[in-house]
């Protein structure tokens, strides 16, 4: 065999290992399978657009599970991070750096937080709302042992925020979780008020239940979870992980409510890892002592770099407005669909409940089947149940790249009955 043959081979064999094909194949050999098989290999993105090893382009309608606020490879994230790290990259909590003095001090602004407040940093959602579950502890001590949670809530997957989660079939395999929490009706303002008393240490509630199909809390709900904690003691925490961040329209989805603790991450970094725990006031921000919690590579600079330029970028860009605006006009698009029986949610959080397909069995549901079909259509989506779809795209899409989607769906709930 000449040496020319024995180059184009192994040319061939370069190429099939760095397939789609070639990649999820080394992935099943080499990563532990908890996530089941990746549905596609992707290389690249460009805003709303990204693309796999195989040259397929998608809109991306999801955005890494509301995620990537400005998009994929946003220049200003991308300059912010190369510019910190080719500086000073990880230092530990030992020591601060500027950029991670200058992202507490503006999220403390952009929460109206009053005087005493601080932040904590983390690098997500889940270890954010273990830092609160551990507030919790240190406000509630013997005396107040409670923890309260909604139903259908999703608040991350360690123990503590596992034992938050309202979801049974998450919790059981990992049983016994931490002692104390208790599940009431999400919504249900009665139930919740025959729950506290002063045995509560804490009352944790989304304002929108992303995971449980985008249902936002009853008009008014918020305010009355204020109320009752206020009167029976205990803490208000506002998991704000998937509605923080502009991602409603609003800098915070519980602006106004004046809670104790608000948890964030997602959106936060627009793609590079980090959370954030706030505790509000001067009461609350005493309870963790130096020692009682802390974490390696939270806050770390290129973290909070990318942060400050994602928070500056939808400053700048206008982008508040635009997801209200671009958010209603999807959601009333989407809603003129036949075959769509609700739209929920608020800005670029939406939920699309689609209307029951006869033909298919209760448990198996259509909007797997969407999302599939979408995939292959070019538009990345998910599915949150049997009959939903969620959309979270960046917050700077343009209206004509949700219309697309929109003009799509027709097709799509078509080829889905089909399989």
């Amino acid at each position: 065999m000449s040496e020319t043959t024995d180059a184009a081979d192994a040319a061939d064999a370069a190429s099939a290992e760095a397939s789609s094909q070639g990649l999820l194949g080394r992935y099943r050999d080499a990563l532990l399978g908890v996530f089941g098989t990746p549905q596609r290999v992707l290389v690249r993105g460009s805003g709303a657009t990204v693309v796999d090893a195989d040259g397929g382009e998608y809109l991306d309608l999801l955005a890494g599970i509301a995620v990537n606020a400005l998009g994929h490879a946003h220049p200003r994230v991308t300059a912010a991070i190369g510019e910190q790290v080719a500086t000073l990259g990880h230092i530990s909590n030992l020591f601060t750096s500027p950029s991670q003095v200058a992202l507490a001090e503006t999220l403390l602004r952009l929460s109206a937080s009053p005087e005493g407040s601080k932040v904590f940093f983390t690098n997500s959602g889940t270890e954010s709302n273990e830092a609160a579950f551990k507030l919790a502890r240190r406000h509630g001590g013997a005396a107040r042992p409670r923890i309260i949670a909604l139903d259908d809530s999703f608040h991350g997957r360690t123990m503590g925020a596992l034992a938050m989660t309202g979801k049974p079939a998450q919790r059981e395999p990992f049983e016994p979780m931490p002692a104390g929490v208790e599940h009431v009706p999400a919504g249900d303002v009665e139930a919740l008020r025959a729950a506290v008393d002063e045995t509560v240490a804490a009352v944790v509630v989304e304002p929108i239940q992303g995971e449980a199909g985008v249902r936002a809390m009853p008009e008014g709900y918020l305010a009355a979870v204020r109320a009752i904690t206020r009167e029976a003691g205990a803490l208000m925490i506002v998991d704000e992980v998937q509605t923080g961040v502009g991602r409603t329209g609003a800098w915070f989805a519980s602006a106004g409510v004046d809670p104790d603790a608000v948890t964030l991450a997602k959106g936060l970094g627009g793609g590079f890892p980090i959370g954030a725990l706030i505790t509000r006031g001067e009461e609350v921000s005493a309870l963790l002592a130096a020692g009682q919690h802390g974490t390696t590579f939270g806050g770390n600079p290129p973290a909070t770099a990318a942060a400050l330029a994602t928070i500056a970028g939808i400053e700048e860009e206008g982008l508040l407005a635009h997801v209200r605006a671009v958010g209603e006009t999807l959601a009333a698009a989407l809603a003129a669909v036949d075959g769509v029986a609700e739209v929920r949610g608020a800005g670029l959080l939406l939920g699309v409940e689609l209307q029951p397909d006869a033909q298919r069995a209760p448990a198996a549901g259509l909007a797997p089947a969407v999302v599939a079909a979408a995939l292959e259509a070019g538009f990345i989506i998910n599915a949150t149940g049997p009959t939903t779809l969620r959309l979270a795209p960046p917050l700077n899409i343009a209206e004509e790249q949700v219309l697309r989607f929109v003009e799509a769906l027709p097709a799509l709930l078509a080829a889905a009955k089909e399989n």
